[in-house]
This record gives C-alpha cells, sequence and structure tokens, in this order.
C-alpha cells in the first residue's frame, strides 16, 4: 500500500491519503484521545503521543501534531506506518457513528430558503476547496444575518482560516446570498 503525504496551510497538520475510501460517512474531527474511541485508527494516531488531532475525509487523513512534540520527520514515518497497519489489518475505521454537534443557533423557519442557498454555496464551491487542504467545514446555523460555520481538521487552528472566513467564504455568500451579512466561526 502506497500512502501519498501533502502539506497543508497549517504547518501543524499534515494529509495522508491511502489511495482507498477512510470515512464512508461523511468527515470525523477528533480532537482529543477521548473522542477518538469512536475509531480504532484515530486511537492509534493519538497513541503516539504527538498527536493532538486526527481527521477523517472520505479519502485522507489528516494529522495535527504537537508543535512542542516529535517534529514531522520524526512523526511522519510512524504516522505512515499506524496507517498502513490499519488498512492492512482489516479493522474498521470508524466502531460507530456519532452525530456532529455544534451550539444550539436559533434559527427562523422563515429562512430555510436561505439555508438551503448556503448549504448549496458550502457543499458545491468551499467544501471542496478545503478538503483538498485536508479539511473541512461545517455549517452550523443561520441567523440574523449570521453564518456559523466550524473549521474541521486541517482548517482548525490554521493561520489562514480567519482569512478563509472572512476573505473567502463570508464574500462569496454575501455576493450570492444578498441577507447574509457575517459569517462567524463556532
Amino acid at each position: 500500500m502506497h500512502v501519498q503525504t501533502q502539506t497543508t496551510p497549517n504547518p501543524a497538520t499534515l494529509m495522508f491519503q491511502p489511495g482507498r475510501q477512510v470515512s464512508p460517512s461523511g468527515t470525523h474531527d477528533f480532537a482529543s484521545p477521548e473522542d477518538a474511541e469512536a475509531s480504532p485508527l484515530a486511537a492509534a494516531l493519538f497513541s503516539l503521543g504527538d498527536v493532538t488531532g486526527v481527521f477523517l475525509g472520505s479519502d485522507f487523513v489528516s494529522v495535527t501534531r504537537d508543535p512542542a512534540g516529535a517534529d514531522w520527520v520524526t512523526l511522519k514515518p510512524v504516522i505512515l506506518s499506524v496507517i498502513v497497519d490499519h488498512f492492512a489489518s482489516g479493522a474498521p475505521v470508524l466502531n460507530e457513528v456519532a452525530a456532529e454537534t455544534g451550539p444550539a443557533i436559533e434559527e427562523d423557519p422563515d429562512t430555510a430558503d436561505i439555508r438551503k442557498q448556503i448549504m448549496e454555496l458550502l457543499d458545491d464551491r468551499v467544501r471542496p476547496a478545503v478538503a483538498g487542504d485536508g479539511g473541512d467545514i461545517v455549517f452550523h446555523g443561520f441567523s440574523d444575518g449570521i453564518v456559523y460555520l466550524k473549521m474541521q481538521g486541517a482548517c482548525d487552528g490554521c493561520p489562514s482560516s480567519t482569512a478563509t472566513l472572512k476573505n473567502g467564504i463570508e464574500n462569496l455568500l454575501r455576493y450570492y446570498v444578498p441577507e447574509v451579512e457575517e459569517v462567524r466561526a463556532v
């Protein structure tokens, strides 16, 4: 098995592409070893000690390292070994699928059409771009002109994530959906 690696805009995160499906049921973000109990692969990566985040995309795994820990030169071969061993074992990537929950955003039922437009733009124009950088963006709601989004994977904590939200996504949504006034991270 050959696993390709790719840098991301976040220097603390690398994207690993095993050349096969990783998560058939959407994306999954694990920020701690406790979160990773639902995924044998994520749990194995966290057991390395210097891993602070694991994100499972449809066909990639993004791993975030502790900047105070081992560097990529040391950590990357060990991560590659864990990924290859996991897929060679035939073990599932996920034991169970837990629904991603976020803060409750009180939404006006009259804005259902606006929410639909926002979600379509995110799915068609934004999510493919952020997936190419090893991350994802999740819609959490629309209320009073404000779109609430959560950055995941390599995008979470990335130095350019604020610029991505404000200069990229906010401008795109404001252009196509005049009711959008602002985008905020949750």
